[in-house]
């Protein structure tokens, strides 16, 4: 315990006194954090529209002021042909084609019916689903200021507006409220899972690094011939490391919560023994990276081709659930995986011991195997 105690200190000191690890440590994770929680968001805030009014009607015109009064859809275009609008959307130009046909108004009083064409690009398939979302929805609450009711078509490419049911006529009154994240703030689900991500890179990549930093200087091979066990410099290589991606985890909390508004809910114990679990096995990755590598540049590159699969199964950007199955069975293997769900039910939810208990049983297996290995595959390269 002794020569654990000198390594630690030297190990600490050596961080402490290196300027440029310390703004790497500190300094980058939040200005990530800052950054990708902005950007790293499918809300759409701005898309372009091309508006083709061919009936210049009193309601044609109110559709095409109410989607441009909600600060989502912006007019940036207007024609009297739809071939016009077709070549805007090919060229990238515009995001959305509102197509307003002739005789829209009389159609609507008359016929009891009415049609408008909304076009998408779905190059980005998300995008244009979640454009399509909030134009029906505004199209929805115009209808019922008008006394008109709104049937969206399933392809969300047309939508028919018609006149209330007749009486007698049953009427479906569906209202909907939104728990965890009343107000869909997509910041209040980004940040738990890109703090995640700071700290795999935190316990991934630094770890590797420092392991074969010692390697390329000569100081590794030095330290083998000593009486210090492998085990002791093992554990004094990981500690610091470990107790740094908490304190940037103390950091995150702190700007997530008063830059971000984001809750917390549940317990602050909770995140740190699941992140204290999930280090673990983020730790022994690295470890693994730097036993089967032998510079610096093949230890970056297998870390960031190991976090490239990492962050894709982990449903920080997408759903697991919307993955295919055989996609979800890998995915079930990911401690990232297991970890961003925890941080968000605990955060947004109020989820207790009991509820996550199944993902902190995961990190703590996961964090056992994949150290053990780890540990192995270090003593067979290095004996």
């Amino acid at each position: 315990m002794r020569a654990l105690k000198f390594l630690l200190r030297k190990e600490f000191l050596q961080i402490l006194r290196d300027p440029a690890l310390m703004r790497l440590l500190i300094m980058v994770p939040i200005v990530q954090l800052i950054v990708l929680s902005n950007a790293a968001t499918f809300e759409v805030k701005g898309a372009r529209m091309h508006v083709v009014d061919l009936d210049h009607s009193t309601l044609s015109r109110g559709v095409v002021d109410r989607l441009a009064a909600s600060g989502r859809f912006i007019p940036v275009e207007a024609s009297a042909s739809t071939a016009l609008g077709d070549e805007s959307l090919m060229k990238r130009e515009v995001e959305m084609v509102l197509v307003v046909p002739h005789d829209f108004e009389r159609d609507l009083v008359r016929e009891r019916h009415g049609e408008v064409q909304m076009l998408f690009n779905a190059e980005d398939g998300a995008s244009a689903g979640v454009t399509s979302a909030y134009a029906q929805q505004i199209l929805v609450r115009y209808s019922a200021e008008v006394g008109l009711r709104l049937t969206p078509a399933l392809a969300a490419a047309t939508s028919r507006a018609a006149l209330p049911p007749r009486p007698g006529q049953p009427i479906v009154d569906v209202r909907s409220r939104n728990w965890y994240n009343a107000e869909l703030d997509y910041k209040h689900y980004m940040v738990p899972g890109i703090l995640v991500q700071l700290l795999t890179i935190v316990g991934t990549l630094l770890t590797a690094m420092n392991i074969v930093r010692e390697k390329e200087a000569g100081t590794l091979d030095q330290l083998n011939v000593t009486p210090i066990s492998r085990p002791i410099f093992i554990a004094a290589k990981l500690i610091p490391l470990w107790v740094i991606a908490l304190v940037v985890l103390t950091i995150g909390l702190a700007v997530g919560r008063f830059l971000f508004g984001v809750p917390m809910e549940g317990s602050l114990l909770l995140v740190y023994l699941g992140a204290a679990l999930y280090l673990v096995a983020a730790l022994g990755i690295g470890l693994w990276v730097s036993a089967v590598t032998e510079t610096q540049q093949q230890a970056m590159f297998v870390n960031f081709s190991l976090l490239m699969v990492y962050l894709l199964m982990s449903g920080l950007f997408t759903p697991v659930s919307a993955m295919p199955h055989w996609a979800q069975w890998i995915a079930a293997f990911n401690p990232m995986m297991h970890f961003i769900t925890l941080m968000r039910s605990v955060m947004l939810k109020g989820a207790g011991f009991r509820d996550v208990a199944p993902q902190l049983a995961v990190l703590a297996v996961a964090g056992t195997l994949v150290l053990t290995v780890a540990v192995r595959q270090y003593h067979k390269r290095a004996a």
